[in-house]
């Protein structure tokens, strides 16, 4: 008898301030295994390969900055393959035992890994980067979380939130001078591709 495969639900929810896009997957035990230690073994397994099936149904719904969503995207057969590797590199950050053999866990894909498969590798600048590792960006309130959003010119990760984080307290701001059209304008701050930009959602 085989391990069967189960989701909670047919659902990926998008934390937008952690730049994660995570399912949960529920594998359950093999009843012929001879202990439920033997049939964890195998039903950890199938309970991230359920939470990665959901990702890979639910990741086409995740909006674009400059309208549309990644499944418009994912009609070039380049962007598919990159986004169907960005679901199998899908990882667990959380796993939970049941006292039968089953496991439930939450896989998840980061968004900036989406927004690479669409966008391609980038050329690394022959000199390396860098610029700021991390700006933060004030003023943007009227640009809503999506994949994909330029900032000052740059294609790069995005996290979303309301108040500044403990770990960005040093980072310096740069003040957004207009957003429209998936982009992002803001002063010169000396950020690279390698940037992490925090906008600030108010």
């Amino acid at each position: 008898m085989l391990v069967a495969a189960l989701t909670t639900a047919a659902q990926a929810d998008v934390d937008w301030a952690r730049g994660l896009v995570t399912a949960d997957g529920v594998g359950i035990a093999d009843r012929h295994a001879p202990n439920p230690a033997v049939a964890r073994g195998t039903s950890r397994r199938v309970a991230e390969d359920a939470g990665r099936h959901v990702l890979a149904t639910k990741l086409g719904e995740l909006p674009m900055a400059g309208g549309g969503t990644v499944a418009a995207r994912a009609k070039d057969p380049a962007v598919k393959a990159r986004l169907d590797a960005a679901v199998a590199g899908a990882y667990a950050i959380a796993a939970e035992p049941e006292t039968d053999g089953a496991w439930r866990v939450t896989m998840a894909v980061p968004i900036e890994a989406i927004r690479q498969a669409i966008d391609g590798p980038r050329e690394l600048p022959a000199a390396g980067d860098s610029g700021s590792p991390i700006v933060i960006v004030d003023g943007a309130a009227k640009a809503k979380p999506a994949v994909g959003w330029t900032v000052g010119g740059l294609h790069a990760a995005t996290v979303w939130v309301a108040e500044p984080p403990a770990w960005a307290a040093s980072a310096p701001h740069a003040a957004a001078t207009k957003v429209s059209g998936g982009a992002i304008e803001i002063a010169s701050t000396g950020a690279t591709a390698a940037t992490l930009f925090v906008i600030l959602t108010k």
